[in-house]
């Protein structure tokens, strides 16, 4: 069956944005109950000290894999602005480069953070009596970097040609099948934290082989073949030069929230769970701010591929007005529950201490974090990836880090970190609305 894919160059805007966005949305809502099982499960089977391990390893994951997963994004502005103009050689080339890049980025990663886990984890200060559960959970997950670089290649394929419907399908087996991995393997096999690590392993091989299979078995001008799989020089440079910037501004935001996450590491296990509990519950109320800018990219960069700048401009507007309405409910939402949430992961009064108190110094500012991704991802989208770099280099990394660094000396309190986030929002958001209101749309076809 011929995946049903949507044209974002005609028909109604809103309709087309919505229709494109839901798919991500549960999608992305699958991919975090994936990445919440392990912290769930191992909170409540194997007490704080467990949870503290799983969540220490957060931030030098998205670290290692942040970067790969912006090329991943430079090919899909790729793949959408031939796709979206008609050019289904040039579609073929862009496939099937991503497709050789991933699977020997999956390589590195898998070496890289398999021997660089106890280095990093020591230099971040993880708390002594948690580091031992921290290395295996860090170890065990990287061996499967290959199966996680090469689905997030090939969903960025679909995607990138309006389908977002089978990434959300394959994301749903995937997560289903590590939260009964993680169960079996932690109560009933009585597993510990490596165990968690390798039902993720499993769950997300199982996932990329299902999106391979799709791709491999489809009529539509994207399919893949396996003797196809090469790189073709030319479009990898292409791929390159857009995908770096956002490459980039991934680890860059990753360093600076390792730096984050050192501070918090120095008040205890306690501090680093609760801390740890509430990223996971943060990752649902990211959830719109993650589908609008990605549906963006995808929209702006089809529109302008197919010569229609106005309707990318009045798009833009729609992301804008969606991801910020929908963030903005979702952060009162955490707000007004955060301890009942924080809860379901560790009952330990402490740890909802700490997690709730993150939770509400931060969530009322969802609505610039939102307004901050959706313009990043228009402008990935109209190829001008550069300038979110920079405004999350200066803003997300160099401004959060000296804050941090300097505050804390004075004020050596969890609160002042936590702080670090919304300041950092508003300063960005403030940037990109000045840069935005000066885009000529006509001059970027």
């Amino acid at each position: 069956m011929a995946a049903k894919t949507y044209s974002m160059t005609e028909g109604t805007i809103f309709k087309g944005i919505i229709f494109f966005a839901i798919p991500l949305f549960f999608g992305n809502l699958f991919q975090q109950l994936y990445n919440t099982a392990d912290s769930l499960i191992v909170g409540n089977f194997l007490g704080s000290a467990a949870l503290a391990a799983v969540s220490s390893s957060g931030n030098i994951i998205n670290l290692l894999v942040g970067f790969f997963n912006g090329i991943s994004v430079g090919a899909g502005v790729v793949v959408s602005r031939y796709y979206g103009g008609g050019n289904s050689k040039m579609v073929q080339k862009a496939i099937h480069t991503t497709i050789a890049f991933a699977l020997a980025a999956g390589v590195i990663l898998t070496i890289g953070g398999y021997f660089l886990a106890p280095r990093l984890l020591v230099l971040i200060g993880t708390p002594y009596d948690v580091l031992p559960n921290s290395i295996t959970y860090f170890q065990i997950y990287f061996l499967g970097s290959l199966a996680f670089v090469l689905y997030n290649a090939l969903s960025g394929i679909l995607q990138a040609v309006g389908d977002s419907r089978h990434p959300l399908y394959y994301l749903i087996i995937s997560s289903v099948t590590n939260v009964v991995l993680d169960i079996l393997f932690i109560t009933f096999f009585n597993g510990g934290v490596g165990s968690a690590a390798l039902a993720t392993i499993i769950s997300q091989t199982v996932s990329a082989l299902l999106c391979l299979g799709h791709l491999m078995r489809t009529q539509e001008g994207y399919r893949v073949s396996l003797r196809a799989i090469r790189f073709d020089w030319p479009m990898l440079r292409q791929i390159i030069t857009n995908g770096l910037p956002a490459g980039v501004q991934n680890s860059i935001i990753s360093l600076a929230n390792v730096v984050v996450q050192s501070h918090i590491n120095s008040f205890g296990k306690m501090a680093v769970a609760g801390s740890g509990s509430y990223a996971k519950i943060e990752g649902f109320g990211f959830l719109p701010i993650t589908c609008f800018a990605l549906a963006m990219t995808t929209y702006i960069s089809q529109n302008l591929g197919a010569k229609k700048p106005e309707r990318a401009k009045k798009g833009a507007r729609y992301g804008f007005l969606c991801s910020v309405l929908l963030a903005e409910a979702v952060g009162i939402g955490i707000y007004i529950f955060a301890p009942t949430l924080i809860a379901l992961f560790d009952r330990t009064p402490e740890v909802i201490q700490y997690g709730t108190l993150h939770a509400r110094t931060v969530t009322l500012f969802y609505c610039l974090l939102a307004f901050s991704h959706c313009a990043a991802g228009i402008l990935r989208g109209a190829g001008k990836a550069i300038v979110p770099m920079l405004v999350m280099l200066i803003c997300w990394c160099l401004i959060r880090v000296t804050y941090i660094t300097i505050v804390t000396q004075f004020i050596p309190e969890i609160q002042v970190v936590f702080w670090a986030y919304p300041l950092t929002w508003t300063l960005s958001s403030l940037i990109f609305y000045v840069y935005y209101r000066k885009i000529h749309w006509d001059k970027l076809i």
